[in-house]
């Protein structure tokens, strides 16, 4: 199993302990104010009343609302702000003071954030309607009991407020979109997995069925007159049958194989074909009936992985499809190393029926011609070549694939 990461600090503390250090730092700063040492002259302003042991129970008010609002803001956020917002106002009391200053109103400022980062707009909207209200509360009823006001002061607390909750919506909006584009990601790769899977199993299954087809009716039809010849198709069809069951348990066991750092299995150890085995394919089809002329031009290279199985699947698919739907006894495969990519041609003169062209970029469901066309296609654009599949004018059918080379290969 995964190790699971560490979260960062700011996601490993609660949002409650923010507020609790945010109030203990305003706190402090009225402890400072209030505790007058030998010799220095209050920092109180001079309005207002001021009686030491009613601002130290303003104080201890503030402090315990303050602690409570952290303690619920993860579970009940708006009354959480209304804890931090009343411990505000008696903090501000405290102090005798014009207006709730910054630091006294941290720790709604960073409540404020979290409800607007985890909360619903809805919720958000109205936490930042309460704190903006406290403010403006306050300053009324000062200016009610003939009491001066810090209107600076309260605009620029206002204003934190404001910046908070968009910080906090900003990040909430930020979290919504990367979890839909992790979710589409995710989709995605399933889809394209599923995909690569289909073309794997057409591909390697599509091709086994059709030689299989093709020596068991050879068998069949001379296991009377000529024995030894069906004894050798019929070994033909076992050793394509094996052949299949050890593709499919090789795909299977790589399927299983969860973990990144799991040994695969036995059957996945087999290496994927690529061109080396063209010659392989050739002689399995010629032995089923329809004779595979290879050309190679060109000078043959080490490909990468994905471009030496494609180029194979390619061909094999297209092999298949003269085997079962041509109507001829004979085809001829192209392969032309060149500089900047590998070009594949497949030509037949059977009968030459449907057609498809283009870079292999489309989807969708199989053409006429089955899916085998739509693998090719898929394979193409996969690796940003061009795929033309199409009856020719003298007759019979050609399949061509333009595969571009990385810069390393060339």
């Amino acid at each position: 199993m995964h190790a699971t990461p560490t979260l960062p600090l700011l996601k490993r503390v609660p949002p409650g302990v923010w507020t609790a250090l945010a109030w203990c730092a305003a706190t402090a700063y009225a402890c400072v104010v209030l505790i007058r040492l030998p010799g220095e002259e209050s920092l109180l302003p001079p309005h207002g009343l001021y009686w030491p042991p009613m601002n130290a129970m303003w104080l201890v008010m503030g402090t315990v609302m303050a602690m409570t609002g952290s303690l619920l803001l993860r579970r009940r956020a708006l009354s959480a702000m209304a804890m931090l917002l009343a411990g505000s106002v008696a903090g501000a009391m405290a102090l005798n003071s014009m207006e709730i200053n910054f630091l006294q109103f941290l720790a709604v400022d960073v409540a404020l954030c979290f409800i607007a980062t985890t909360r619903s707009r809805r919720a958000s909207i109205t936490a930042a309607a309460m704190a903006l209200g406290v403010l403006i509360t306050y300053a009324t009823t000062r200016l009610l009991l003939h009491f001066a006001i810090g209107t600076s002061t309260e605009l620029a607390v206002g204003l934190t407020a404001v910046v908070a909750w968009f910080i906090g919506h900003s990040m909430r909006q930020s979290r919504e979109y990367a979890e839909k584009l992790g979710a589409q990601a995710a989709a995605q790769a399933v889809t394209t997995e599923r995909l690569r899977i289909a073309r794997e199993l057409h591909d390697m299954v599509a091709h086994s069925i059709g030689i299989i087809a093709l020596q068991a009716g050879a068998a069949s039809r001379v296991i009377d007159t000529q024995p030894a010849r069906a004894r050798t198709a019929l070994r033909e069809v076992e050793t394509a049958g094996r052949e299949t069951l050890s593709g499919l348990r090789r795909m299977l066991g790589a399927l299983r194989q969860t973990e990144p750092g799991q040994a695969p299995e036995a059957a996945s150890l087999r290496p994927m074909p690529g061109l080396g085995d063209i010659d392989q394919l050739a002689a399995a089809t010629t032995a089923a009936g329809v004779r595979v002329d290879v050309r190679w031009q060109g000078e043959r290279r080490q490909l990468p992985p994905e471009i030496d199985l494609s180029a194979f699947r390619i061909i094999q698919e297209s092999v298949t499809n003269v085997v079962r739907h041509a109507g001829t006894r004979s085809c001829q495969v192209s392969i032309d190393c060149r500089d900047e990519e590998l070009c594949i041609e497949v030509v037949d003169d059977g009968r030459g029926r449907g057609s498809t062209a283009g870079t292999g970029h489309g989807r969708g469901n199989a053409p006429a011609g089955g899916y085998g066309l739509v693998g090719m296609r898929e394979r193409v654009g996969l690796l940003h070549g061009e795929f033309t599949a199409a009856p020719r004018p003298e007759g019979g059918f050609r399949v061509t694939a333009s595969l571009p080379l990385p810069a390393g290969v060339r």
